[in-house]
């Protein structure tokens, strides 16, 4: 198969939907090294690079105007550079299809990642919503096949955009493969000395904006006289700002915020960790959940939504707007040992259905169904 993928987060975002995009490419390469893979992007300038490339094909924009306007070129011009390529399947990676791609005579696929902005709407501002719910809306219309990373994204496509159940695969994320392994003792330390991490710790990872609801785990400690340290790693956004006037306010040690780490040294800071809390109110799939799985680390997650699906049987689940139900769940993890052990080994042995190798298997057989009629 001639395949073709909207690359242009691979190139250049460095979290979620970036990190989402490049494990897909890498793990279909990998692992079906017959086919022919074409990526797709306005440009490559500064890119990250995450693949060999002569094992790829880069397009990219060939006249003046639409190297000017790369927007217009990936929303109207790409559909004739696929068929003058020749591609069979088209895969939009993160939400987006080309505009006529459903006249192309091309078979596509789109991956929904969530709908967040509909079920949330306070968290965006008007004309994001706007334009996400066009653009959404679009390519999961015209896509020949949607990718659901959870049954609640799909639940949600079903809901809000009236996709047929049929046209909609769950297909789970995998946890990238450098979480996969034990760091060894020198890389633990390395770390631990390299960001002055305590020796024990619990841990949050992910964006630091009000929908991840970091300010409920900060008030739990105070209002619990929680004394163990908290580790935060995460993009900082306005929402930041009110979570450092609180830890100000009273007074709070011990939270140590921490930005641009490389994932190079995450898998040993997970290890590290003794409990992993993640109080989200709302996600299409929540990957560090998983990633927290897989490094042997108790986890304490929201009730509800796609949480259950990530963290299985064995996470803690709290109300994520009841401080005394975090409050609680933090000491029990705290006191009880053995409970831990049981979440971790019960943690560990769910997390083994979601790896790169099984989500890329996933989404060929996604690609050789719709080939084959």
């Amino acid at each position: 198969m001639r395949i073709g993928f909207d690359a242009k987060r691979a190139f250049y975002n460095h979290s979620g939907l970036g990190n989402y995009s490049r494990d897909v490419i890498k793990t279909l390469v990998h692992d079906f090294p017959t086919h022919e893979y074409h990526l797709y992007s306005p440009t490559i300038k500064k890119a990250v690079h995450f693949l060999d490339s002569s094992k790829v094909t880069i397009g990219l924009p060939t006249y003046a105007k639409s190297k000017l306007l790369s927007s217009y070129w990936r929303s109207f011009l790409l559909s004739d550079r696929l068929k003058k390529d020749k591609i069979e399947i088209y895969h939009g990676l993160s939400n987006e299809l080309p505009a006529n791609i459903n006249k192309s005579g091309i078979k596509s696929v789109v991956t929904i990642h969530d709908l967040i902005f509909i079920r949330h709407p306070e968290w965006y501002k008007p004309v994001d919503r706007k334009i996400y719910e066009k653009k959404f809306k679009h390519s999961s219309q015209s896509a020949d096949k949607v990718i659901a990373v959870s049954k609640q994204t799909k639940s949600d496509l079903i809901e809000f955009f009236g996709i047929e159940e049929k046209k909609v695969e769950v297909v789970y994320q995998g946890c990238n493969d450098i979480y996969l392994h034990d760091a060894t003792t020198r890389k633990k330390t390395e770390v631990r000395l390299k960001y002055e991490l305590p020796e024990k710790y619990m841990l949050y990872v992910g964006t630091i904006e009000a929908r991840k609801n970091l300010l409920q785990v900060v008030k739990a400690i105070h209002n619990g006289n929680v004394s163990f340290p908290l580790i935060v790693i995460g993009k900082p956004t306005p929402y930041l700002d009110e979570i450092k006037k609180y830890i100000a306010i009273n007074n709070l040690k011990g939270i140590n915020i921490l930005h641009n780490i490389p994932q190079s040294d995450l898998p040993a800071i997970y290890q590290n960790a003794s409990i992993f809390i993640y109080p989200s109110i709302f996600e299409g799939f929540g990957i560090p959940i998983l990633e927290a799985l897989w490094s042997k680390v108790p986890v304490i997650t929201s009730k509800g939504g796609c949480f259950n699906e990530v963290g299985g049987n064995s996470s803690k689940y709290i109300d994520p707007n009841n401080v005394d139900e975090i409050t609680y769940s933090i000491k029990e993890l705290l006191t009880d040992s053995s409970l831990c052990r049981t979440m971790i080994e019960n943690g560990y042995r769910h997390a083994q259905q979601f790896t790169a190798g099984k989500n890329a298997l996933d989404i060929m057989n996604v690609y050789t169904r719709l080939i084959n009629g």
